[in-house]
């Protein structure tokens, strides 16, 4: 079991949510073990592996023109956390929506996320970016 604040566990979650606003895939994928599952979001079916992490990756990229995702707090507990986030997505016509979600990981004793499970409704998302929300509309809207 990991120590309550082991910076294996606390880089695995900074480095998810940065590599997702940077897209930079290889780096995302690097932090998972081979036999991940990730609930993204939870209620989907789940991205079991290499390929479903790949499926995963495009709910951050397909849809998006950009995603900028940040941890606002993290707890953390033995080999897991929980982070509250926030973040907002643009779409390919500009329009921009601000949201925030709860994702829970688990990790390893390498520092290898093994599961997320992340609350969320990107339905609700996409829909919003539709209608275009102005940039100066903030995530009190959301």
């Amino acid at each position: 079991m990991l120590s309550l604040h082991d910076p294996q566990l606390e880089n695995a979650v900074a480095s998810y949510f940065q590599h997702i606003t940077a897209r930079n895939k290889s780096a995302w994928l690097a932090l998972f073990d081979a036999g991940a599952v990730l609930h993204e979001p939870v209620g989907s079916s789940p991205g079991e592996g290499r390929e479903g992490m790949e499926q995963v990756w495009q709910v951050f990229t397909g849809p998006f023109a950009s995603l900028e995702i940040a941890s606002d707090e993290v707890f953390y507990s033995g080999s897991g956390a929980a982070a509250r986030w926030t973040a907002t997505a643009t779409s390919a016509e500009g329009n921009r929506h601000g949201f925030h979600g709860i994702t829970v990981f688990e990790v390893d004793g390498d520092g290898r996320i093994q599961t997320v499970m992340s609350y969320w409704d990107p339905a609700a998302v996409l829909i919003q970016l539709a209608g275009g929300l102005d940039e100066d509309d903030g995530l009190a809207d959301a």
